[in-house]
């Protein structure tokens, strides 16, 4: 309706642009991603003072975690926004369709993480800033680069992707090698479950000139190998809490369980490389960590 009849027609558009203007930053911070990143940094923290929970030490590890975690997500969004314009799983993103402009991102991006890395330094100590910090780094300066001249990026994509369990062992004022375990269970967690995700969407990365295993490996051998042996790899590591005490022998019934059902998933997708088997390994991933953590913490 023409808005000279209907004089309310302005005020409307923008009541309701407001909020998808709010939706698409929420957007720009990945979300998902960042609450990830939030629950394994509060995981490690809370396995490293498993005798003695500071609650105002947690709520502000937490807090300067998502803070940084959306901040990074954001600037990697902004460095990927050209690429993502070509994909069809990321082209309506905000950067790529337009929605929100270069220097929002940037702003937004870098207020974010230097907020969150203050918040960290202030609320709760240096080293988990600095921790942080190493995240923030390893994402944006050498993984993000990398994701279209290698396919070995995944390994490195994959070091940032560890280090939130890391930074919440840290918000204790110390690391052990208990940090070390927890970064090599997310580790080896990741290498499955993005390969299991970058099949499914093998085209697509393909036209974002991503070189990833799955985009170079015209049969799927080599990446239903790799998704096997690095499941392999996640089994051992999540048996060493009970090797060094920091879990009992519930938590060593319940970690085989969990890695030996993973492990057929990767199996069966090795034996058959459809985006079905894929789908099917990506949700037991997305199943297996939140457990798997569960009962690191719990028992």
């Amino acid at each position: 309706m023409n808005s000279t009849l209907n004089p309310a027609a302005p005020t409307d558009v923008a009541a309701t642009a407001a909020p998808g203007r709010l939706a698409d930053f929420i957007a720009l911070g990945k979300p998902g991603i960042t609450v990830m990143v939030a629950v394994t940094a509060a995981i490690g923290y809370a396995v490293a003072a498993r005798n003695g929970v500071d609650w105002m030490t947690l709520a502000h590890l937490v807090g300067g975690t998502v803070l940084s975690s959306a901040g990074a997500a954001a600037l990697n969004m902004l460095m990927e926004r050209r690429l993502d314009a070509r994909m069809e799983r990321t082209r309506n993103r905000p950067l790529p369709s337009g929605r929100l402009g270069t220097m929002e991102a940037v702003l937004f991006g870098s207020l974010l993480s230097a907020g969150g890395l203050v918040w960290l330094a202030l609320g709760v100590n240096l080293l988990a800033t600095a921790v942080s910090a190493a995240t923030i780094f390893s994402y944006l300066v050498l993984y993000t680069p990398l994701k279209t001249r290698t396919s070995l990026c995944t390994f490195v994509g994959a070091v940032p992707g560890a280090l939130p369990p890391v930074l919440g062992w840290a918000a204790t004022g110390s690391l052990e090698g208990g940090a070390l375990i927890l970064f090599l269970i997310l580790f080896f967690w990741q290498l499955p479950h993005f390969l299991a995700l970058a099949w499914m969407y093998r085209e697509d990365y393909a036209r974002g000139g991503f070189p990833m295993l799955p985009v170079l490996d015209e049969t799927g051998a080599s990446t239903g190998r790799q998704a096997v042996l690095q499941t392999l790899a996640l089994v051992v590591a999540s048996l060493l809490p009970l090797l060094s005490g920091m879990a009992g022998e519930a938590y060593m019934a319940v970690a085989l369980v969990l890695g030996t059902g993973f492990l057929g998933f990767a199996v069966a997708f090795a034996a058959e490389r459809t985006r079905a088997r894929a789908s099917r390994l990506f949700f037991a991933s997305i199943t297996y960590l939140p457990l798997q953590l569960a009962a690191l913490a719990l028992l």
